[in-house]
This record gives structure tokens, sequence and C-alpha cells, in this order.
């Protein structure tokens, strides 16, 4: 090719806006496998297919490279700043290096379309477009033939929707291709089908998604389906698009194609090339005889065939009942083609609806399979991933009772009165700690309140500290299996990054180590303050909310014993005082602890003045038996060695005060006893005397029934806040002690479980709410809810190294705190269904609403209010690359003693099932002997220590489906290493419960992993697997996918 220089010097000196683009990059020349010399800067200009290098932006060009017959290779890594340009005529490759990432991309960008292939390209699109749009642009001509009073009678324009059952997918279909037409005659077909819409209103073509790759043939039948969501625009007139393309060059993992926008083709490259395309209206498809569309495939300009596509409609409640006439399968790489007939398809009834849903799962992700059985027949499988609104309810809710009960805690502490002066220094520290947490959970609940946008929060956001008791990526993922001879099931998995507080780092490690640490730290720190056990500081916790929640009750029943008696009213009298007796027992019982009067005790010598006579040592019985005060106490008791004794505090007056309430309550129920026995003898004596002559006596006694119960029920109340006021006192001064222990990491250990429990939490909460759902007709289920509880199972795939380590001890404890969560189903009295949260730390109640129809249908014990309990249990297994160093050069012991702790646990929900569970209710005898042997087998391979051992996942996995519970599937960030178990579960289900042709496993997982998963559309903006290279290497053999196969998405 011959070229004037002058006129490209002249060209090369124009002015900026004469180039399509400019800028600073650094470049150099690297022919074959030579070693890449240090590039050096130079002025770029882009105009056309030709590349201006200048030393400066005002100097000569250098020289002038012809971007024609060239193409782009990209690196995958987000660090990676270059490109190659490799040239087919054999010249030295160009590297370019840009100063950024986007500004890499852009120069990307506007190189590979420089040559004359990519304007062909863009003409050829375009071409394809005003084809796509005549149709629709005659008939908008038309409408300016009409009268003008006809056009505004129309308005906008009416779509017709899509007749469908609620919560279905409005519209699912099948593909496949037959007779293809390679660009040469021996080559093999690699192809895949790329779906687009065109929407009527705006005439613009979007990306839907696409098929899985088809190796090998040229009448490739596609498993992957196209499914749209409920909630989809999509209508009769709306148009798709097929477009069919011949993967060329599947093993170069570096080439990427460029992130364009929805309505671009992506340009083409070494990665695959055009073969055919066609279009379709949505109405012909549904309208059509036989649910079926032939279409031709036509090259870009319309003229030549180069196949069909058939367009087969999918309705899951309907069996595809023709048969597989039959399949080639390579053995070796387990690659399969089918061709395949199909019968009249036969109406199934029986949908899934469940409208309630709706209220907690959003922005559903469907796609659509079509497997291969054993026998030849075919299966459906619908594939569905969504968000939940409860990854911010749920922490929102629990922050704000976090933060009620830290106002009342630091109210108590203000209340406790007069203190000497270390005590009192020590208080106003603690306060003044306690009002910084205090702030900064309303400063984080406030950021809640305004956060906008996505209902789930993504892996990049994990370090967020506004977003920090959000759990990471909370999805359900749920799979709909329908199978021509076996009843349809579905099978969830709650799929969430592991709990943990990211914010603050695991430089220390995780809450299991640093609670140990502390809790030796707090032992010996007696000199200062009053040690007092974990165990003791709970019980503090429990007769303080004990208080705050009888107190009140009781008062509100005595006011109500008064009002009966002024009514004079028997019936109501008994009731009254049933409930004012019930609730003032329990009240009087809360006490019946040790630790109150030892608390007494305590507080009596951190009042100012106290002298104490005695040294603080503990009293054995020998001392008891032998001073005339000791005896006043039980033998039996026993006092904590840190605790002091003050000889002239009188012990018994706490007894006498205590058991004032008692004798009040005793003599107000004496009272009542006689005010009604007197009220039936009045009652006899009246039918005994003449019914005109009046009774003064049964007046007198009506009208003395308030005035007798109202100094009873005075004395009661004054008893019940004396015994208030000092118990309120004791057991604040005994979380006193344990907050000036440890100040400030007491406050930074409750902030840090408080954030891993609130994500823990919201897992639990949405994956119960599913499960409860999906079972309402399960009787079985539901006698096990509320008889024995709910086993809910964490597979854990963190590794125990570095990092993940201490994030496997804030999730192990997080899951663990999920003990002390409740359960209780209500009737909903609104149209909002999500669930009420109620308690304190330590002990919750969630409430979970159901529609009066849905509330029917439970069981009474459920119905009355029945609190559920639920048994939370870990086992991890670390399976990606740092686990392997863990194994080799560090250290598995807490990915042991956590699988083994939680070993006992499931055991012991197991032995509770099999006890509490009636006979008819048990599972048959060989499904008792399988879980037997289950149980067994999960045993032996977690004593064999053996290196990333799936076996524990799969086991775990099996016998919580056995026992009705609720899946979890964990890993950092719920991406890789989730997505690369779940697909795995999915596809060993089909293949044990729905008999899966042995062929079609390696397929059908591959078809799986290659679709985008959760954080696609939210986080990367295009369709791919976010599955990092160097991850996946270090993935056991079962669980790992090819860099080839992640290219292929």
């Amino acid at each position: 090719m011959r070229f004037n220089a002058k006129d490209l010097a002249l060209l090369a000196r124009r002015p900026s806006c004469c180039f399509d683009k400019e800028g600073k990059l650094k470049i150099c020349r690297v022919a074959g496998d030579e070693k890449l010399i240090e590039p050096r800067e130079r002025w770029c200009r882009l105009k056309g297919n030709l590349l201006f290098l200048m030393k400066n932006k005002s100097s000569e060009a250098s020289e002038v490279v012809i971007l024609e017959r060239c193409w782009i290779v990209e690196f995958r890594s987000k660090t990676d700043v270059s490109i190659v340009l490799k040239f087919q005529s054999g010249e030295p490759d160009l590297y370019v290096e840009a100063a950024s990432k986007p500004d890499c991309e852009s120069w990307a960008v506007a190189l590979g379309e420089a040559n004359s292939e990519g304007l062909q390209n863009k003409i050829q699109q375009l071409r394809r477009l005003i084809m796509e749009i005549k149709e629709e642009r005659s008939s908008d001509e038309a409408r300016q033939f009409l009268p003008s009073s006809q056009v505004d009678s129309l308005g906008e324009p009416q779509f017709t929707s899509i007749q469908r059952t609620p919560n279905e997918p409005k519209l699912e279909f099948s593909l496949a291709c037959k007779d293809l037409v390679a660009a040469t005659r021996d080559r093999k077909l690699n192809t895949f089908i790329q779906v687009s819409v065109i929407h009527p209103a705006e005439h613009i073509l979007t990306r839907y998604s696409s098929t899985e790759i088809v190796e090998g043939t040229r009448d490739p039948l596609f498993l992957t389906g196209v499914t749209f969501p409920p909630e989809y625009p999509i209508y009769e007139e709306t148009k798709i698009k097929l477009t069919v393309y011949d993967v060329k060059d599947k093993s170069q993992d570096t080439v990427r194609t460029s992130v364009l926008p929805d309505h671009k083709e992506p340009r083409a490259d070494v990665g695959r090339s055009f073969l055919g395309c066609t279009t379709f209206r949505v109405g012909d498809l549904v309208k059509s005889k036989e649910q079926q569309l032939t279409l031709t495939l036509r090259t870009s300009d319309g003229g030549k065939t180069v196949g069909t596509i058939e367009v087969n409609l999918v309705k899951m409640g309907e069996l595809e009942d023709g048969e597989t006439d039959h399949i080639t399968t390579d053995a070796q790489d387990q690659k399969c083609a089918l061709v395949r007939e199909c019968t009249a398809t036969e109406g199934i009834s029986g949908k899934d609806n469940l409208p309630s849903l709706n209220a907690v799962l959003k922005n559903p992700i469907c796609k659509l399979y079509r497997f291969p059985t054993s026998d030849n027949k075919w299966m459906r499988i619908r594939e569905q991933m969504a968000e939940t609104t409860l990854s911010f309810h749920v922490p929102k809710e629990l922050i704000n009772l976090h933060i009620k009960e830290d106002m009342r805690r630091n109210q108590e502490l203000k209340d406790l009165g007069e203190l000497a002066p270390h005590w009192d220094n020590m208080r106003k520290s603690v306060i003044a700690h306690c009002d910084q947490m205090l702030s900064m959970y309303q400063d984080t609940l406030a950021e809640l309140g305004k956060h906008t946008g996505s209902s789930f929060k993504s892996s990049c956001s994990k370090g967020e500290k506004t977003l920090e008791f959000i759990p990471i990526n909370l999805h359900l993922q749920r799979m709909h299996v329908h199978s021509p001879r076996l009843k349809d099931a579905l099978y969830d998995v709650i799929t969430v990054g592991a709990p943990a507080a990211h914010f603050q780092g695991f430089k220390n490690g995780g809450l299991r180590k640093l609670l140990n640490k502390f809790e030796a730290e707090r032992r010996n720190t007696g000199y200062q303050c009053i040690y007092y056990s974990p165990e003791n500081t709970a019980k503090a916790k429990e007769v303080l909310s004990n208080i705050n929640h009888l107190q009140p009750l009781i008062s509100s029943h005595a006011d109500l014993l008064l009002n009966s008696a002024s009514q004079h009213s028997p019936d109501s009298l008994k009731n009254s005082l049933k409930m004012l007796s019930e609730k003032t027992e329990l009240f009087v019982h809360a006490f019946k602890d040790q630790l109150v009067r030892s608390a007494l005790l305590a507080l009596y010598t951190a009042r100012p003045g106290c002298v104490l006579k005695k040294p603080a040592v503990p009293r054995n019985t020998a001392e008891e038996g032998g001073d005339l005060q000791h005896q006043d106490h039980p033998s039996q008791i026993k006092r904590q060695d840190s605790i002091p004794h003050h000889s002239e505090y009188d012990e018994e007056e706490w007894d006498r005060v205590w058991a004032n309430v008692g004798k009040s309550l005793n003599c107000v129920i004496a009272m009542v006893d006689r005010l009604l026995e007197k009220d039936n003898i009045s009652n006899v004596k009246e039918g005994e005397k003449d019914p005109s002559a009046p009774d003064c006596s049964v007046l007198h006694t009506g009208g003395d029934w308030y005035e007798q119960l109202y100094p009873l029920v005075i004395t009661l109340k004054d008893c019940m806040g004396e015994v208030v006021t000092r118990a309120k006192q004791s057991m604040a001064f005994v979380l006193l002690q344990e907050l000036a222990c440890g100040l400030p990491q007491c406050l930074m250990l409750t902030l840090r479980r408080d954030i891993v429990f609130s994500q823990a939490l919201a897992g639990l909460v949405c994956g119960f709410i599913i499960k409860l759902h999906t079972s309402l007709h399960d009787q079985g289920f539901l006698q096990q809810l509320h008889t024995v509880g709910l086993l809910v199972q964490y597979e854990g795939l963190l590794s125990t190294y570095s990092e993940e380590a201490g994030m496997l001890e804030d999730m192990a404890v997080g899951i663990s705190d999920l003990q002390k969560v409740m359960f209780k189903v209500i009737e909903a009295k609104s149209e909002d269904f999500l669930p009420i949260i109620t308690g304190r730390r330590e002990h919750y109640i969630i409430e979970v609403q159901l529609p009066a129809k849905m509330f029917e249908l439970l069981p009474q014990e459920i119905k009355e209010g029945k609190l559920l309990r639920m048994y939370p249990v870990l086992f991890n297994v670390g399976i990606n690359e740092q686990q392997t160093l863990a194994e080799r050069f560090g250290d598995t012991t807490l990915q042991e003693n956590i699988n083994q702790e939680n070993l006992e646990l499931l055991k012991e929900y197991y032995k509770l099932f099999t006890e509490k569970m009636p006979p008819d209710c048990l599972p048959h005898l060989q499904e008792q002997n399988d879980l037997k042997g289950l149980l067994e087998n999960l045993h032996q391979n977690i004593q064999a220590k053996k290196r990333k051992n799936v076996e524990i996942m799969w086991l775990a996995a099996t016998i919580c489906r056995k026992l009705n519970g609720v899946r979890f599937t964990c890993c950092k960030s719920a991406k890789d290493r989730t997505s690369m178990s779940v697909t795995l579960e999915q596809c060993s289900i089909l293949r044990d419960e729905h008999q899966l042709h042995k062929d079609f496993f390696i397929r059908a997982l591959d078809c799986m992993r290659r679709m985008p998963h959760r954080e696609c559309a939210e986080e990367c903006q295009m369709q791919k697997v976010c599955i990092q290279h160097d991850t996946a290497d270090g993935f056991p053999k079962v669980l790992q996918t090819s860099r080839r196969d992640i290219w292929k998405s």
C-alpha cells in the first residue's frame, strides 16, 4: 500500500477536534516470545483506521499504525491497564499501556471499532434495525391519515398483555437450531443464541439473555431456555430477536468483549462470529396452534439462509411427553448433542401460588432448563434467585431495640443512687462510654433510614461502616423441578455472605477468640471491680427484663381487680385475681436467686461511709454453724470469692421485703375469697326471703368490696415497688461491674457481636418465612415445628487461613447466638406482612405475620402463640487455595472443633425428633436407618480430618433436607464458592432424586454455572460469571469450573 508522507504529516498536525481520540499512552513493539522491553510514552492520535504515534503533542508523527486485519487482546485482571494489538500479517505486536483502567477500556473500544470491519458491522447492524422497525413505522404512518378526532381518541398506544397464572413467569420458551451453515464445509460449529428484546413503545434493542454453548454439531438443542419474570414489561406486540453466534476460539481466556450499551452489538473479534438472526412477535408464539414457531435464520443483509431455529412455548405445569430419539455422548469430554421430537403436551394443574411472599421477596431472576432423564424423557427446571427486603428491615428493627435497651441500662446506672467516690467515678466513665456507643447506634439507624436502591448489600460494600449490620448478598436460590413421572418439587437454599464484622477487621481474630481472651482478662481485674461470671451477668439482664415486663402487668391487673370490685362482678373479680396471682408468682420467683442477695450486699459496701469490719473472704460451713448471724443464712448458699461481705449488713431485710409481696398477695386472695363467700351467703338468704323485701346486707357488702380491697392492693403495689427498686439497683450494679472491668473492650465486643448477630438473624428470618410458606400444607412439618423445633443448617466454605479464620470465628458465634431466638406466628391485621421483632439481647421473639386464610391452616398450638425453637448448626469446609495453605503450613483446629461441636448439636436434635414426634409422623423405618447411617458417616468424616473433605457438606445437607430443615450456604461474599456449591448440590439432587441422565450431569452443571449470578446486574453491569481464576484453581476437583467455561459466559 502506498502512502503520501506529506499528507499524513499534515493530517497528524490537525486540531484535536478532527481526531476520534487522542491522549498519552506507553507503547512498545513485541515480536513473538521476546521479552517485553520498557514501553515509551507517546502522544497518540486516532483518526479513522490510522493511529499516529508522536513523541509529544507538538512534534511530528514518528510512526503511523494502520488498524486493519488486527485484533485486540485485553487482560481480565482489574489492575491491568494494558492491551495488545495483534496483526494477521505477522508483524510484531503493539503493546499499549494506559494510565488507568477506564482509559484503557475506552482505548480498547476505540481501537477495536477503528478498522473497516468495525464500520461494516455498524452498517449491518443499522440495516437490521431499519428492517425490524419498518413494520412498526408503517402502522405509525397510517395514523397520520386518520381524522384528528380518531387520533385523539387513540391517545397512548395500548398493548395486549399476556395471560398468565399469578406469580408465574409471563413467558418461557426453549430453543433449538437445525441445518446451520458453517463458513467452511469441514468446520464443527460451537454455537450459542443471544436473545434480545425490542420493546414496542421505544423500538430499542435490549440484550436480555443467552443460552449455553453447544459444541460440535450443526443441529444444536439448547438446554437453557428463556424466561421472563412476572413483572417484566412484555406484551404480544413485543418482538424477540434471536442471534446465533459461532464460538471460534474457546481457549484464549484473555479475550473479553467490552461492555457496550444495551442497544449495541458487541464487536466481532477472535472469540466468536455472527452466523444469522431472526425476529418474531411474542403474540405469534403465544397464539400459535402448536405453541411452536419454526423460523428461518438469515445473514445480516437478509439474503442468505443459514439454517432454521425452533421456538417452543414452555409451561411448567405441562409435560413434554416426547422421548429423546437418540443421545450421542463423547465419553471423554462429556459433551452431548440431542435430536428429539415432542408429541402434544398434556396440561397438569397445581401451581405454587404464594402471594404473601411478595412482601419479603423482590426482583426475581429466573432461568429455565430442560434436561433428559435416565428413561429418555424430559424434565424442566426453573431456577429462581430473589432478593429480600429483610436484608434491611431486620437490622433496622434490631438496632432500634438495641437503642431502647441501652437507654434503659444507662438510666438504671444513673438511678443507682449515691456511691462512694471510687464507684461513682467508675459509673461516670461507664455512662460516658455507653453514651458514645448509643450515639453510634443512632447514627447508623439514621443512615440506614436514608438508604434507597438495591435491597441487598453487594460484596464491594462489605467494608462500609454504615452498612456493617446488613448481611452480604442475602438471596433465595430456588429450584422448581417438573419431572414426567415424579411429583413436582421445590428445593430452596438461602445464600449469604458469612456473618462477620468486616469493617472492624480481623487483625486480632474473630469473636470466638476475642470473647475467650476478654473473659480471661476480666477475671484478673478484681482489685478494681467485682468479677461476675458471664452466667451471672446474663442472669442479671434476665432479672431486669422480667422486672420491666412484669411490673406494669401486675399494676394493670391490680387496677382491673379494683375495677371489678367497684362493679360488684364476681366472675370478673375471679378472673382478675387469677391473672394477678399468676403474674405476681412469676414476679416473686424471678428473685429466688442468690445473685440478688450477693449484689445487694456488694451495693451496700459501695455506698459512701461504708466500713468493712471483716475481710472480704468467703465463709465456709464451719463458720456458718458457729456464728449466730451466719445461722440466718442457709448453709447451702455459696458466695463468689470476689464479693465482699459486711458484718453489719442484715440480709434478712431483703428476705422480708421479698416475702412481703407474697404475703400481700395472700391477703388480697383471702379478702376476695371472703367477699365472694359473703356474696354467696347473701344470695342464698335472698332466695329464702320475700323477693319484695329489700336486702340491706347485700347492698352493704357490695358497697364494701372496693373499700376493703383498695388498701390491700395499695400495700401490694408498695411492697412490689420496694422490691423493684432494690432489685433494679442491685442488678444494675452487676452490669456496672461487667462494663467497668473491660472498658472499652466490653462495649466494642458487644458492638461486634450485635453486628454479626444482625447479619445472621436477617438470614434466619428469611429462611423461616420461606420454609413456613412452602410447607403450610405439610401437616407433618407443622407438627414437627411446634413439637421439636426447626433445624437450620449452615454450610460454611471459609478457609482457616489469615482473615477468613477471623470471619469463621465471627460466624460461629453469630450462628450459635441464634439459639436465643424464638419465633411466633400471628395473624396479620393489615397488608403489611413484614415480621415484628421484640425482646432484648440474649432473648428475641420474631412474630411472623400470615394472612387470615393461611393462618387458618396452622395447628392450634401455633395459632395459640406457642414459641417455636430454632436449632442452628454450622459445618465448615474450606475449599479454596487459602485452605491449602492452612492445611499444609497452618492450623485447621478451628474448623475441626466447630464441626465436632455442631455434630453433637445435630445428634441432639435428631434424638429429640425421634423422641417427641409421634410414630405415625416419623419417617419409615428404612429412612430412619438411612438417617442413622448418614449421621454415623458424618461423624466418621469429621473424625477422619481429611483435606478439603466435601463429603461433610453433602452429608450435612442431605440430613438437613431429610429432617425438613432450612439450608444456608455461605462463603466470604456468597459469590464464587457459594455458586459452585449450590449448583453442584442442585445437579446432585436432579441426579439422585429426579433421574437426571448420567451422561448429562456435567453438561447440566455447566449450564447452571455459566449463567450470571446475583451481583452481575447490580455490581458488574454485564453478563459474566464473577469467578476469580486464582480462586477456582484451589477448589476440589468436583467444584472446579474451567477457565474456558468461565469465558463462555
